[in-house]
């Protein structure tokens, strides 16, 4: 039964993650883009797809990864989503330098790229939080941690629904819907154990 359940929760993530990308493979309009473009787009899906697998990991929901070993997988899942999106905005970058000069100086008429621009931003404040943000407290790094994951989390995935591309709709939205809910998740529990945890530190000091 264990086994079973196990297996499930495996196959559910990797059907989360992988059938947007396949179904992106898929796309039509990828006769048109260069190689380039198309190196990036993907890289966006596979970012998106890391989002939803970094919450699990604190929360403990892995199989095989309880809280501990997950929050040092999350720290390399971390580098891996940062390398993602640096992939994707150097290969945008690369193929339309104008394009990608509008979308950071958001002058762009494209809905989608305010929120892309300012999650990218987000992410990368977050890898430098995690790189040299120790000393701050831990308190107050978790802090300025979730609230940052509060704006990549949202802008991410409505940058992605906005965008009409490679990506199959209802795919995209599943795992749009599931990175939402995921997130929301894990840190309405996170804000409840650490609620009680203050609690019981509070106990000792009244009696």
């Amino acid at each position: 039964m264990r086994l079973a359940r196990v297996t499930l929760i495996w196959a559910l993530l990797a059907a989360a993650v992988f059938v947007p990308i396949a179904a992106a493979a898929a796309s039509p309009f990828l006769e048109w883009r260069g190689p380039v473009y198309i190196v990036a787009g993907f890289a966006g899906i596979i970012a998106l797809g890391l989002m939803l697998v970094q919450p699990l990991l604190i929360g403990g929901y892995l199989p095989g990864l309880p809280a501990y070993r997950g929050r040092r997988v999350h720290h390399w899942i971390g580098a891996a989503l940062v390398v993602a999106v640096v992939i994707h905005v150097g290969g945008l970058w690369f193929t339309s330098p104008p394009d990608m000069i509008d979308a950071l100086l958001f002058v762009s008429p494209t809905p989608f790229s305010p929120f892309g621009v300012i999650a990218m931003w987000a992410i990368f404040a977050v890898a430098i939080l995690a790189a040299f943000g120790r000393r701050m407290g831990l308190r107050t790094w978790r802090i300025a941690h979730m609230s940052l994951v509060m704006v990549i989390v949202p802008g991410s995935v409505i940058h992605g629904l906005l965008i009409e591309g490679t990506m199959e709709t209802m795919s995209k939205l599943a795992l749009c819907v599931l990175v939402l809910g995921a997130t929301i998740k894990v840190m309405a529990e996170l804000r409840v154990c650490r609620k009680r945890a203050t609690s019981r530190a509070e106990s000792p000091a009244r009696q």
